[in-house]
């Protein structure tokens, strides 16, 4: 997910204990890459290459001009958490009141430019102002240098210094002095992620070089310090990956007694009205505006949680950042933004979740059991729930496919 979302879906002390923990090890692959190609030899066989795609030698010369090695960045990318917040705690901090609050005074303050977007990209005002919040607080972190930091530094550490993301990084770090080329923003604005995603939206460069636009007519692109020009550009992604205009991206709903909740796999798709049929209804006893539309059933936290159709819209999302919670987070603080309500059912928050070497220890009792959870990684995906759902259907129990810890217990077992 984006870098803020990460940060705050990772669980505080916790968290914390995993960078002091992997500091050193960190510190010493950094330290064992420098050996093997210095910075400097690095970052000039790299102009070479930079030059090929079309970046002059000034652009190169002013963007890497005091450039150094950032450790820090490697921290953060080898970091790895022990224990992720669940869902509802990830979902409380992303749609606080706080962020509600703030949200309505940007939907105020940009009132006439966000009509324009709206008209001009087909994308509602909410959802992309809720990606603005989710994604940078509504720009209120953009000048905090504890979290954001230079882009060409922190590309060019990863791509000198961590082999998983060089390639990725190299990439990355052409398209940004392309856009320094450009001219669209100075290099001492250009500041973001450690993983170099910028602006008040977050685009890394490569996005940025296909979708963002100039609103404002002054020649730039500028998602720093332009706030219609970083919306636009955001509506402009969106619509090129497949919002539809005027609909919604999902419905919470309620789930009739003896559902088979084998059927919320996340990816059987079926129209609204097949929905009702199988007795899926919306909550709150409203209709839905639009029975011909595909769905498909999700349950965030299992069979003890809200149930939610999600249409075309949230997969829209989903290409801006492919994790569930965080979609779920920008459809729900869109809809509350709107003058929407609360989820009219409860988290099961008595739950307790698990821990990533939890993850990987059910993995591989479900591989053991005959049940392929795709690998051993402490990443619940769909293999993983699929396995999860076989090995409930076969035990008799809801096949809701949530690893939950009982449902670990009963694979300790052997019950």
């Amino acid at each position: 997910m984006t870098w803020l979302g990460q940060w705050k879906y990772l669980g505080g002390k916790s968290a914390l204990r995993s960078i002091v923990v992997g500091a050193g090890l960190v510190l010493f692959s950094f330290g064992s890459a420098m050996a093997a190609q210095s910075f400097e030899a690095w970052r000039d066989g790299f102009q070479a290459q930079a030059r090929q795609a079309g970046v002059s030698a000034e652009t190169f010369r002013r963007a890497f001009e005091g450039v150094t090695p950032d450790p820090a960045v490697l921290e953060a990318a080898n970091r790895q958490a022990e224990f992720v917040k669940p869902i509802w705690e990830y979902l409380e901090s992303a749609v606080s009141n706080s962020r509600i609050e703030t949200g309505r005074q940007m939907l105020q303050r940009y009132d006439r430019e966000m009509a324009e977007i709206e008209r001009r990209y087909g994308v509602s005002r909410y959802v992309f102002t809720a990606i603005w919040g989710m994604e940078s607080s509504y720009g209120a972190v953009l000048d905090n240098h504890k979290v954001v930091r230079p882009v060409i530094r922190s590309l060019a550490t990863l791509a000198h210094g961590d082999p998983k993301r060089a390639e990725f990084a190299r990439t990355q770090l052409i398209a940004a002095l392309k856009i320094l080329q450009n001219g669209d923003v100075h290099p001492s604005r250009m500041m973001g992620s450690w993983a170099g995603a910028m602006g008040h939206t977050q685009f890394i460069p490569t996005t940025y070089e296909a979708y963002a636009v100039d609103f404002t007519g002054d020649g730039r692109r500028d998602i720093w310090d332009s706030v219609p020009d970083a919306l636009a550009s955001t509506a402009n992604y969106l619509k090129n990956s497949g919002w539809a205009d005027g609909e919604t991206w999902g419905y919470e709903v309620n789930l009739p007694r003896g559902f088979d909740f084998g059927l919320a796999d996340e990816q059987t798709k079926r129209s609204v009205t097949e929905w009702e049929y199988l007795g899926v209804r919306r909550t709150h006893a409203r209709d839905f505006p639009r029975p011909n539309d595909q769905a498909v059933l999700m349950l965030p936290a299992g069979a003890n949680g809200p149930a939610f159709l999600m249409l075309r819209n949230f997969n829209a999302i989903k290409r801006y950042n492919n994790a569930t919670s965080y979609a779920l987070g920008v459809g729900h603080l869109a809809d509350r933004l709107a003058g929407g309500g609360t989820f009219a059912q409860s988290w099961p928050t008595q739950d307790q979740p698990l821990t990533r070497t939890q993850k990987e220890e059910m993995q591989r009792l479900l591989s053991s059991r005959g049940f392929d959870p795709g690998g051993v990684d402490g990443q619940v995906g769909p293999m993983t729930r699929s396995a999860i759902r076989s090995f409930q259907g076969r035990s008799g129990l809801p096949a809701d496919g949530y690893p939950s810890y009982s449902l670990l217990e009963r694979l300790r077992t052997g019950s």
